[in-house]
């Protein structure tokens, strides 16, 4: 499918979460579903009458374990961000019914304890995590959301080491 033919299709609304420890350190985990180095932030689709910072806590509770007793709200995006698609997954991903996501990101600090982050979770997203620097988590992302992410640690920038 070329980009030409996504275009009429609309974006998936979706949440991202920025978890940061006390050090200002992100958490990055590896995605199960890529044998190449894919490292990304929690993220994930917004249910029917589900508002985002529900889904925001409901997506980092199924990915990482973490729970909202765990985690201190910061810090909301101050907009949607868009992203497209590669021509290589346009019309294979979510059903084919998408162009790409519009998310909505929210920063949380991570209050808890490593050992409470549990990525085996039921429907386990990540292969392996570890905490990572703003910059480091730039330099991971694969190449199609590098925008998304660059626009989110400008955003939260304030509040990460």
């Amino acid at each position: 499918m070329t980009p030409k033919e996504a275009a009429p299709r609309p974006y998936r609304p979706c949440v991202g979460v920025v978890l940061v420890n006390d050090a200002g350190l992100i958490f990055a985990g590896q995605r199960k579903d890529n044998p190449l180095p894919a490292w990304q932030m929690p993220q994930g689709g917004i249910d029917k009458g589900e508002k985002p910072r529900e889904a925001a806590l409901r997506e980092l509770r199924e990915e990482t374990g973490v729970t909202q007793d765990l985690v201190e709200f910061v810090a909301k995006s101050p907009d949607w961000v868009l992203y497209d698609l590669p021509p290589e997954l346009l019309g294979h991903v979510w059903g084919g019914k998408y162009r790409g996501q519009k998310q909505r990101w929210f920063l949380f600090r991570f209050t808890g304890r490593d050992d409470q982050i549990d990525i085996e979770t039921e429907h386990p997203e990540f292969s392996e995590w570890k905490w990572v620097t703003a910059d480091e988590m730039l330099a991971a992302i694969v190449p199609f959301k590098r925008a998304v992410y660059e626009e989110v640690v400008k955003a939260f920038r304030p509040h990460l080491a």
